[in-house]
């Protein structure tokens, strides 16, 4: 039995989909010379690769003339969230805890970094604080 087709994204798939985001609409024949700039693939191999991620509906496609066009259909932000949820889920039970901490115990953590996510953590309470009080206002009136 073959395994069941991942919908997160491969290496090559990847590398593909920034080329996408990047230029927009394609032809497989400018993507593969974009992706030429790394290191070159066939157009065989871009071709069979676009097509993968259209049926795992990342691309879409429309005719012009005799070429199809390739589009990202999936947001770049939103894949990134995607691929998070699937190391989150698989990796640490769902736990965002057990995540954050997992980074925070990570030697190459910078100071800047950390400076950063402090004070992303603190402006998400900040932002808890002011929706739980509007939330108690909505309730007493």
């Amino acid at each position: 039995m073959p395994p069941k087709p991942s919908n997160t994204l491969t290496p090559a798939e990847l590398r593909l989909m920034k080329i996408l985001w990047t230029r927009g609409e394609s032809a497989v024949a400018d993507i593969a010379a974009a992706a030429a700039d790394e290191s070159p693939l066939a157009y065989t191999s871009v071709l069979t690769t676009v097509r993968i991620l259209e049926q795992k509906g990342y691309v879409t496609h429309r005719q012009h003339g005799r070429a199809f066009l390739y589009s990202p259909c999936v947001a770049e932000d939103e894949a990134s969230r995607s691929e998070i949820r699937h190391v989150l889920e698989r990796f640490f039970g769902n736990s965002r805890e057990r995540l954050v901490l997992s980074l925070l115990g990570d030697d190459e953590l910078t100071a800047d970094e950390l400076k950063r996510l402090k004070e992303r953590i603190a402006a998400t309470q900040e932002d808890d604080q002011v929706s739980g009080m509007a939330d108690r206002m909505r309730v007493r009136r």
